[in-house]
């Protein structure tokens, strides 16, 4: 059985036991969470949300957050003398999926 979630403004397919790394949520790791907007799931019946399933949720454990990498934002204009240099990390959650329910 698979699910589609939103979270983080973004759509992602689930299985049990699946790790996903997610923009950043509250909670330390160890907690549960979970994600009530379930727009599909799959499996031996299928079920389509309009926009949503009505009753399903997914439930998962925070397993760590964390930061990703460095990227390097660079701004430049030529003969300008314009250069601008800044740096981004962006926050991120990973969480294991336990369990679908639909």
């Amino acid at each position: 059985m698979y699910a589609i979630i939103e979270t983080g403004g973004k759509q992602l397919k689930v299985e049990e036991g699946k790790t996903i790394v997610i923009e950043k949520l509250a909670g330390e790791a160890g907690d549960a969470v979970t994600f009530d907007k379930v727009l599909f799931v799959g499996g031996e019946s299928v079920k389509v949300g309009a926009p949503t399933v009505e009753g399903a949720t997914v439930t998962g454990k925070v397993v760590e957050q964390g930061r990703d990498k460095k990227i390097v934002v660079f701004k430049f204009k030529k003969r300008k003398n314009y250069r601008r240099k800044q740096g981004h990390r962006q926050p991120f959650t990973k969480v294991v999926i336990e369990k679908i329910n639909a």
